[in-house]
């Protein structure tokens, strides 16, 4: 039979030494993909993420950082490319004179092209009532005028009345000396040469965008691979404790990295405590039911008259072994949820009532503190104060005095919650105080019992961080125990 399935009388059969409950530790699920043999889920590659972020990021800021760039270069090239006009006109107009009713430069003008036919760089020179007095260049064409003549300031535009061959016209009209006549000013010339100009800029910040951009990437990548390397290393540390028998990542790694390798660090000497429990509580079982078997099958087998008696007694003993053992791993399993807050005089009243059933002629007293609470369940703390006031009320002289939260000063809350249990009985001596601890130790043999009671108590209480200690009572005279636990939460500090 299955450990775990239930027999046909309808119990529950006992964990088998197997059983994570055996071992002190609760069942903890396997997943499934694991149990298949399949890898883990995962939300994808780290290094990619890192690198498609800043891939992302470095493309919209070279994409926007080369768009303004473009625009203002763009412009600059342009106004450049105005200011050349504007250094025209300024010539022409400089050098205008009126002689005989016409135009006539004084000294010849700035650029030769002026002078070259369909050079792409023209002048043209009109006023109402004269025919246009046109460059060399423009041979036999003229240009179209159209921009308000009344303004005496410059004009820019732009213009395609020649074929395959648009123009960035400048206009402005001026009264030159000697003359009652406004005369309209206006130099153009080709657009090829400000578009080769602004192609050459484009060309060049595209070629050395995207070489940056390719070297931002490269970087990024580099910068993931270099700075995820730690990671790969701790799970080169993590295969070598899997294949090779090691117990701790000593690896020297970045600060980032440490407090990962140290949660690790203290994850495996968890896990490590929790085996060594879990051996030395199948080693102390499997030694506690040794005896007890070896006694029942030595009198089955001689057949001995007191053989019922016996298998009663041994089973006994057996059972409270059992119980000894499943407390411990209900404790070791509890322990791990950290959450747990009992109020201390409710657990002890509820004991003193079940105690007194048993014990009717002892009288019991409770004090101390009434709302103390403790950081450990409800039914391990039942099971270590009815141990320990069974046990007062059973060797006692008749009196059992509980006083909870007994070293506390003043109002001042200290760490730990210490529960003092007294007696009126002859105490333990001095030298026994120690070994009374150990499994099956008993003093008093005349009474019924086992040996377990104290050994429970200090067991629990150590798991759940606590401790207990044996000493002598000034008030009643007998035994004292000093049981120390972890102080828990306020009963408003805990989660519903």
């Amino acid at each position: 039979m299955v450990a775990g399935e239930k027999n046909g009388a309808g119990r529950t059969a006992d964990p088998s030494p197997d059983h994570p409950l055996a071992a002190g530790v609760d069942h903890v699920p396997v997943p499934r993909a694991i149990e298949a043999g399949k890898a883990p889920p995962h939300t994808g590659s780290l290094a990619r993420r890192m690198m498609v972020i800043a891939a992302g990021w470095i493309t919209i800021l070279l994409l926007a950082g080369g768009f303004a760039l473009e625009r203002t270069l763009t412009d600059l090239v342009e106004d450049n490319f105005d200011d050349q006009l504007e250094y025209n006109m300024t010539g022409m107009i400089t050098s205008a004179e009126i002689i005989d009713g016409e135009v006539w430069f004084s000294r010849s003008l700035g650029s030769q092209k002026f002078m070259e036919v369909d050079s792409g760089l023209y002048y043209q020179i009109s006023a109402d009532g004269y025919d246009p007095y046109p460059s060399r260049s423009l041979w036999d064409r003229t240009l179209d005028l159209r921009a308000d003549h009344s303004v005496t300031t410059s004009q820019f535009y732009d213009s395609n009345q020649f074929a395959n061959e648009p123009l960035r016209v400048l206009e402005r009209s001026v009264q030159l000396p000697g003359s009652d006549t406004r005369w309209t000013f206006a130099v153009a010339a080709s657009r090829d040469e400000l578009v080769e100009q602004i192609g050459r800029v484009r060309s060049i910040l595209v070629w050395s965008f995207a070489v940056l951009g390719l070297g931002l990437f490269i970087m990024a990548a580099l910068q993931s691979i270099y700075g995820l390397r730690p990671l790969r290393r701790v799970r080169a540390a993590i295969q070598r404790i899997r294949t090779t028998g090691t117990n701790r990542v000593t690896d020297p790694l970045p600060l980032e990295v440490q407090p990962l390798v140290e949660e690790l660090n203290a994850l495996l000497a968890h896990s490590e405590k929790q085996a060594e429990e879990a051996r030395t509580h199948a080693g102390n079982l499997a030694h506690a039911l040794k005896t007890p078997l070896t006694v029942v099958n030595n009198a089955a087998t001689a057949k001995a008259p007191d053989l019922p008696d016996t298998v009663i007694r041994e089973a006994t003993t057996m059972r409270r072994h059992v119980d000894h053992h499943l407390a411990r791993a209900r404790a070791v399993g509890r322990r791990a949820v950290g959450l747990a807050s009992t109020p201390v005089c409710e657990s002890a009243e509820a004991v003193r009532r079940a105690v007194e059933r048993l014990y009717p002629n002892v009288r019991f007293d409770l004090d101390g503190k009434r709302d103390a609470r403790v950081a450990i369940e409800r039914q391990d703390l039942d099971e270590i104060l009815g141990n320990l006031i069974e046990n007062a009320a059973k060797y006692g002289g008749g009196s059992v005095f509980v006083t909870v939260d007994a070293e506390s000063i003043g109002n001042e809350r200290t760490g730990q919650c210490v529960i003092w249990v007294e007696d009126d009985g002859i105490g333990i001596p001095e030298e026994e105080r120690i070994r009374i601890f150990d499994r099956g130790a008993r003093l008093d043999t005349g009474k019924p019992g086992t040996g377990l009671g104290l050994a429970i108590v200090r067991d629990v209480a150590e798991i759940y961080g606590g401790g207990v200690e044996l000493g002598e009572s000034e008030d009643l005279g007998g035994l004292l125990v000093k049981l120390s636990l972890p102080r828990g939460p306020a009963q408003t500090d805990v989660p519903a």
